[in-house]
């Protein structure tokens, strides 16, 4: 979502502007092109060459400094700006752009823009609660710069109440959400994602699951509703926070349980993307009581699960089927045969052997190859971003058709 997007993140001076360097690394993880400018009292907080560094461009601090460019600055930044965000922002800041006073760099930038800014405030709690800064936030408010509530919490100057900086999260998901009304390409589309893992049980205290944490398949979801879909998650257990937005959350464990949601569920959707990690197997027989240990091995019999992605395969009309093949070894080939085998439009292909791809990591990377035999490769991303990929690729086909 902030592929190719250019953000201009302004620090001022406060403790939280370390939090700042959190927020720059996150919006260029997510795509972004990160240009920061600092004013003089955040520069006694956090040094410009950290942010230089996580940012990737140079940072700008001082109206009179050399320039790197042999352009006006302030100009050129306001302009090429697809989003102002101010984090940490004090209340002098806040004051001097609801007065127009632009002293420095920073304000001086932020005058020029016709981008949205977006602030982020951070203060003692007597200074926030203060009518003073209070009607400067209503004045930008009325003139359309958007905020985000600082928390409640101890503060650094010992102090109880509202004035934290929000989280870290919170920052990135409302810059996320103000992007979200520019790219709302599936507006409509009815898509089931399935995510995490799958739980055949053994008695009452054992199991047989597998690694997966359920990243992968939320970040799908997550990027879905965020591009306008309506979005059933179907998701075993993680310990994974719902996406926002979701029109419909099933919780499953057993691959049997899975395979009912999806048979309720097909015939709704226009796309099912299925990046659970189904077992293939279950015990043959379950034990009403824990099985006690004795000095003789233990052995379970196992029978075979339904191929849910196969059965899926069978009764496919219009929907657009999506599969996912994690493997170790000869990748190509078995997820080559996957895709015949299954019906489906595409598969998504990952080494498990490789370092940032698989399970539990929030990066993967991951070769999409389509029924035809096309192969796209995509180098280690976060999955947000491969989440994007297959969506692009799930919207080519839904075009073609």
């Amino acid at each position: 979502m902030l592929k190719n997007k250019t953000i201009v993140v302004g620090v001022t001076g406060g403790i939280a502007a370390y939090k700042a360097c959190d927020v720059v690394s996150r919006l260029r993880k997510l795509g972004a092109g990160v240009h920061v400018i600092m004013t003089q009292s955040a520069c006694e907080f956090v040094a410009p060459l950290t942010l230089q560094t996580l940012s990737n461009n140079f940072v700008i601090r001082d109206m009179f400094q050399d320039p790197k460019t042999w352009e006006v600055e302030h100009i050129e930044l306001a302009k090429a700006a697809d989003l102002f965000l101010i984090v940490p922002a004090t209340a002098n800041f806040i004051g001097k752009i609801a007065s127009g006073i632009a002293d420095d760099m920073l304000t001086t930038t932020v005058m020029a823009t016709r981008a949205k800014c977006i602030i982020a405030p951070a203060m003692n709690t007597n200074m926030y609660s203060n009518p003073i800064v209070q009607d400067n936030i209503d004045k930008l408010r009325g003139l359309g710069y958007g905020f985000i509530e600082p928390a409640s919490g101890l503060l650094a100057c010992g102090d109880t109440g509202k004035g934290k900086l929000a989280d870290v999260d919170t920052i990135i998901e409302s810059v996320e959400e103000y992007f979200e009304d520019i790219n709302r390409d599936l507006e409509g589309i009815r898509i089931i994602v399935t995510a995490g893992p799958t739980i055949e049980a053994i008695d009452p205290v054992r199991y047989i699951t597998n690694r997966s944490s359920g990243k992968m398949g939320y970040s799908i979801a997550s990027q879905a509703v965020k591009r306008g879909a309506r979005v059933t998650l179907v998701s075993g257990k993680t310990n994974l926070n719902r996406p926002k937005g979701l029109e419909k959350l099933i919780e499953i464990e057993s691959a049997n349980d899975l395979y009912k949601a999806m048979m309720s569920e097909f015939d709704k959707n226009d796309v099912i993307i299925q990046s659970a990690a189904v077992a293939d197997y279950k015990p043959k027989s379950y034990s009403d009581k824990k099985i006690k240990k004795s000095d003789e091995d233990l052995l379970i019999r196992l029978d075979r699960n339904k191929d849910v992605a196969k059965e899926l395969g069978k009764i496919k009309k219009h929907q657009v089927l999506v599969g996912f093949a994690a493997e170790t070894n000869d990748l190509l080939d078995n997820a080559s045969a996957k895709i015949k085998k299954k019906n489906l439009d595409f598969i998504v292909a990952n080494d498990l052997t490789i370092s940032g791809a698989g399970f539990g990591t929030d990066t993967n990377i991951v070769k999409l190859i389509d029924s035809k035999g096309d192969i796209q490769e995509l180098p280690k991303c976060m999955k947000t971003e491969v989440a994007d990929h297959i969506l692009d690729k799930v919207k080519s086909i839904l075009e073609t058709r």
